[in-house]
């Protein structure tokens, strides 16, 4: 079912690639990125008209808090840590340096702090990208290779189950995920996106369990039951590029949406005139707080 509650508009920054959106629980911020850019967003909801952007060197494509303090990123290359005092980044773990076409994409932390992400090519080829996990001590282990646009990633309540999206696939897969090691096996499709709603992007998941995600192409998020793949509810987007969906807020009751405004003709702006805006909407669902990283 769709839902008649509009979303509100946060932030309209005009991002070209907004993506990312994460809650730190800690400080009550909501980090979300500009990869196109190489901005990092943080925004306060306390203080909403005084987002901070923080420039980045190069491509930023997925944040996350650090237990220790700060942040970590993944940029073009690998994983990194950023002090948001000093605004010093350092090199965790170089990735694919020798890929120039490729880039990170999205990347969150298992259960058990461990950090994932997958990568992408630049040029759209496909099965050109892997999912990687780096763990405490910063060793890379690749999980999968022939990976088209790492997206989404999601762990279930009792982190036995990853939750993953290969954007051009349609398809949100699950695998057996052991807590222990950090390995994956037993891939099986768990939704499979309709040709109508676009293409899936990043996900996130509810405290009952059923996943969120964003519809590039689509105009909306939508809530699917992995269990049984049936569609629960669809919320639509004024923006047709809907990159990715986290729940945040002191209750975590409030679902964050990124957009983007890339490849968009000034004619489809005219239609869209938010699109690359950060928009939010309360539906009466709670989220799962976001694993920092343990490193």
């Amino acid at each position: 079912m769709s839902t008649t509650i509009d979303v509100s508009l946060i932030s309209n920054i005009s991002a070209a690639l907004g993506e990312g959106p994460v809650w730190n629980t800690t400080t009550a911020q909501l980090y979300w990125l500009d990869i196109l850019q190489h901005n990092l967003h943080i925004h306060n909801p306390e203080h909403p008209h005084n987002d901070e952007v923080i420039a980045i060197p190069t491509y930023i494509s997925s944040v996350i808090p650090r237990r220790s303090g700060g942040i970590v990123l993944t940029l073009q290359d690998g994983f990194y840590s950023y002090d948001l005092t000093t605004k010093e980044l350092t090199l965790l773990a170089e990735v694919e340096a020798s890929l120039t076409d490729n880039r990170f994409n999205d990347g969150k932390c298992d259960p058990r702090g461990r950090y994932l992400a997958g990568t992408m090519s630049l040029s759209n080829q496909l099965s050109k990208g892997s999912l990687y996990s780096m763990d405490l001590e910063y060793n890379v282990t690749t999980l999968l290779t022939d990976v088209s646009i790492s997206n989404g990633l999601a762990w279930s309540s009792e982190g036995n189950t990853l939750y993953f999206i290969d954007t051009p696939t349609r398809n949100v897969v699950a695998f057996d995920y052991d807590l222990e090691t950090g390995h994956i096996n037993n891939q099986r499709a768990v939704v499979q996106i309709p040709e109508h709603l676009g293409f899936p992007d990043g996900m996130t998941i509810d405290a009952e369990g059923m996943i969120w995600v964003a519809h590039w192409g689509g105009w909306c998020v939508s809530r699917w039951n992995p269990l049984n793949g049936q569609l629960l509810q669809t919320v639509p987007v004024p923006a047709s590029q809907v990159t990715s969906c986290t729940f945040g807020g002191t209750e975590l009751d409030t679902l964050y949406i990124t957009t983007a405004r890339v490849g968009l003709s000034e004619e489809e702006l005219m239609k869209q005139p938010n699109a690359g805006g950060l928009f939010s909407i309360k539906l009466g669902i709670k989220g799962t707080p976001s694993t920092a990283f343990a490193g």
